[in-house]
């Protein structure tokens, strides 16, 4: 195919038919109320039940969202026969955990990235969910959005010649006392912006088979900011970088000898897609008619529901291979910048 015939496939509708689940939400943070908004803006799936610590928390999330009952703790949602599928939206020390009771109960789960605080957990909460025989799924939101499937089929077709290199970048700014600089909760960049970075490098390369990396602390003792080589098969090569301390374009570059991807400002939200031939021209340009950002929450509920409709325990757009591939990038990262959580506990 010449370059002036290179163009960009619209997303796909996966599904034609979607079943109406009933949600439970684990937490009531910023994620939690962002996921509920975005399924009752754009999708028949309904939240209806919110679990906490705490009864007066549950409580102004459900009065706050219009969810009907509100459980004083984790354990009593969980238990919950109105409940189909539990959503996971605690901090990061916590998903393993959950997400085991939610498998031990019966149910189908959905855990906010990361599935586990390194590969080893992913990897347990995978395969009890499998033991189980319910429904497991990492919430990695970026892989279920259109903008992605508009990738997936770029590399599907070969459209880039061969694929072999991934620049990718993640930057944001925190204000003191957010959550993301509590030791405590497994703060730091590479959970919470690095995961994006390195799920993305592996799925679009395959896994590590190598890793460089260097980083800065920030004051309050966790990662500030991480820079990161990655070898993939063939020679291939991934570099990342995340930072904490200030705002950064946040675009990802997929480059092959044909053509170049190029997915412009913050690349793991809703966004637009640019096709460059491989002297840099401007090929084609999809455009996202999604609203901004975190209201594309709902592809992710989509793509559960039916999965579960139609009788399975995994999805193909985020299999746990794929998680612990990008896991085992993150866990050789933090290695070699001596990142721990051990100051983090569990429940």
């Amino acid at each position: 195919m010449s370059a002036a015939e290179l163009r960009l496939p619209a997303p796909r509708r996966r599904w034609e038919a979607v079943p109406a689940l009933r949600w439970g939400v684990l937490g009531t943070g910023w994620i939690a109320q962002r996921f509920t908004a975005a399924l009752a803006a754009s999708t028949d799936q309904r939240v209806v039940a919110v679990g906490s610590r705490g009864r007066a928390s549950a409580q102004r999330f459900a009065g706050a969202a219009g969810v009907e009952v509100a459980h004083d703790s984790y354990e009593a949602l969980l238990a919950d026969p109105s409940v189909d599928v539990a959503y996971v939206a605690t901090p990061h020390h916590t998903h393993r955990d959950l997400a085991l009771l939610a498998v031990e109960a019966g149910k189908h789960v959905l855990v906010e990235k990361p599935l586990g605080l390194d590969a080893a957990q992913a990897q347990e909460v995978a395969e009890a969910a499998a033991t189980r025989g319910v429904f497991c799924a990492e919430a990695m939101w970026t892989l279920f959005l259109p903008r992605l499937d508009v990738v997936r089929q770029v590399l599907e077709r070969g459209l880039l010649g061969d694929v072999r290199t991934v620049l990718a970048d993640h930057g944001e700014h925190f204000e003191p006392g957010h959550r993301i600089l509590d030791p405590a909760l497994a703060g730091g960049t590479l959970l919470d912006l690095g995961s994006y970075l390195t799920a993305l490098a592996t799925w679009v390369l395959g896994p590590a088979e190598a890793v460089h990396a260097s980083g800065q602390d920030a004051p309050a003792g966790v990662n500030g900011q991480a820079s990161a080589l990655l070898a993939h098969v063939g020679g291939r090569r991934s570099v990342l970088h995340t930072t904490l301390f200030s705002v950064t374009p946040c675009t990802a570059v997929i480059a092959g000898t044909e053509a170049t991807l190029v997915l412009p400002r913050r690349f793991f939200t809703p966004g637009d897609v640019e096709l460059l031939a491989a002297d840099g021209r401007l090929l084609d340009r999809w455009s996202d008619p999604e609203p901004g950002d975190h209201g594309g929450l709902h592809h992710q509920a989509t793509e559960v529901a039916a999965c579960i409709g139609a009788g399975r325990t995994t999805t193909p757009l985020r299999p746990a291979a794929d998680v612990e591939a990008g896991m085992r990038a993150l866990d050789e990262v933090a290695a070699r910048l001596g990142v721990s959580y051990a100051a983090a506990g569990t429940g």
